[in-house]
């Protein structure tokens, strides 16, 4: 049987069978075409070592990786259907590894930025309103300790007093660790305590079931939720002349870890501080700062442009 005849009934499969549309039919045929424009062998004759072959060629183009992996897993399901069709009495494909993908680098914000975004905050608290001093409190502890969001707003009050300098935090799969609150943060946190003590006492609030969290609120689980604390720390990126798409609570996080990479940390420090259970996990703050450095250099070295 002919391959064109073999790719047709591949591709009648994908459209009665998988509902696929016309775009997609038309680029699993450009793949399956391109593989049998460099491949040594037809379908029915494919070994491992010619798809191997086919990829190893692709690399030598300078393809990216994305790109490899789609054409791979067009080859895939095409040899798959063949087997399972009884056309192939095995699949070439099968055992065939994708080619591993880039890690993607966290998106992080520059000091600048989270200055601009800290000041704001700062300089609306200063007018005493609730909302305002828990706004500033919530993105001085996020920066300061670099606490996931969902850890931060479950904190139990009790956690923060006017002298402390460590915050018990109970992470992914209930895990413990001490993280360090720096001066900043604490006396927010202080002010922002002060006049939430101050607002409930007021009402004659009871705290219920005996549970206070750091930042109340009415909801079903009694604390300020993640979507919440993300859309108040957007509206603070706004009013400080940011992008609030380039602007979350996991962007500060990542800008936490980056900084004070930057500033020398140690990375064991940094890991632990991050709840990471796997050092491999923070290292990949080492690759965004290298890229800040060549960056910097492409940009401010005198013999950059030669």
């Amino acid at each position: 049987m002919a391959d064109k005849e073999l790719v047709d009934q591949f591709l009648e499969m994908l459209a009665a069978e998988r509902g696929r549309a016309a775009n997609s039919l038309s680029a699993y045929r450009r793949d399956i075409e391109h593989y049998r424009s460099l491949a040594s062998a037809s379908l029915l004759d494919t070994q491992p070592e010619t798809i191997r072959d086919y990829l190893a060629a692709l690399h030598t183009e300078g393809l990216k990786a994305s790109t490899v992996a789609r054409r791979l897993s067009a080859l895939r399901q095409l040899f798959l259907f063949l087997y399972r069709e009884g056309i192939r009495t095995d699949n070439p494909a099968k055992n065939i590894e994708s080619p591993r993908q880039p890690a993607k680098l966290p998106k992080t914000l520059s000091d600048k930025d989270v200055e601009r975004l800290l000041d704001t905050a700062e300089t609306k608290a200063q007018r005493g309103k609730l909302k305002a001093l828990r706004a500033h409190a919530l993105l001085e502890t996020l920066y300061a300790t670099g606490l996931r969001i969902s850890e931060l707003v479950s904190l139990p009050r009790r956690a923060v007093g006017p002298d402390t300098t460590m915050i018990l935090v109970r992470g992914k799969g209930g895990r413990e660790r001490m993280v360090p609150l720096g001066d900043k943060a604490r006396k927010a946190l202080t002010v922002y305590l002060k006049v939430l003590h101050a607002k409930e006492a007021e009402k004659g609030a009871k705290s219920p079931s005996g549970a206070h969290y750091l930042f109340p609120s009415r909801g079903a689980k009694g604390h300020l939720t993640r979507r919440r604390a993300g859309q108040i720390i957007k509206k603070l990126s706004l009013e400080a002349g940011l992008n609030p798409a380039n602007v979350s609570p996991h962007k500060l996080r990542h800008a936490f870890a980056t900084h004070l990479l930057t500033n020398g940390a140690d990375l064991r420090a940094v890991q632990q501080m991050l709840g990471h259970a796997d050092i491999s996990t923070t290292q990949i703050y080492t690759h965004v700062i290298d890229e800040r450095l060549k960056s910097l250099v492409l940009e401010k070295h005198p013999m950059a442009d030669d």
